[in-house]
């Protein structure tokens, strides 16, 4: 039988070709080595003791461990930054809040745009904020706190944002 040159040749590369299209096929489970989970203050306060609760629930769900990385300073700013420089591969989480929120309003030059170049998996938890007064202020000359949450809500990116993150993932962490 006689092959005809083309035909040989198109046979050649695709026999050539088929070790490495096979390597690109064989896509690995996540995650196939240890998360990060990046925390922007020291260990001890409330971010930290969060992290390592939702660290060791996601090592036991996901399979491999999730190591938590404290890097305080610049009110977050050095954990967020390393967060944005990783590489987009889910191996790299941020713990973020309220506080990257403020941080975009109060820092002029930062290298990174918090909505812009991260994108929100979980809502994790709440904590409580309260404001107090000195007991002789007139409540009256404040407007109510439902109203003032409304105008908030609906002016802020964070706000809607943060809004959406309660149904993305409810997380359950009792046992």
């Amino acid at each position: 039988m006689k092959l005809p040159r083309r035909h040989f040749l198109h046979l050649a590369a695709s026999a050539a070709a088929f070790p490495i299209v096979s390597r690109l096929a064989w896509a690995e489970g996540y995650p196939a080595r240890p998360v990060r989970l990046l925390v922007g203050f020291a260990a001890g306060g409330n971010f930290d003791v969060v992290a390592r609760l939702i660290a060791h629930w996601l090592s036991d769900h996901l399979g491999q461990p999730v190591i938590v990385e404290n890097r305080p300073g610049a009110s977050s700013n050095l954990a967020t930054e390393a967060a944005v420089r990783a590489p987009a591969d889910g191996y790299t989480l941020l713990l973020g809040g309220a506080v990257n929120a403020v941080n975009a309003t109060l820092f002029d030059k930062l290298a990174f745009t918090f909505v812009g170049d991260l994108a929100p998996v979980a809502g994790l938890v709440r904590f409580p904020n309260v404001m107090t007064v000195h007991a002789s202020f007139r409540r009256e000359r404040f407007p109510s706190s439902s109203r003032m949450r409304r105008k908030i809500r609906a002016s802020s990116t964070m706000g809607r944002q943060a809004e959406g993150l309660r149904s993305i993932w409810p997380l359950n962490c009792s046992r």
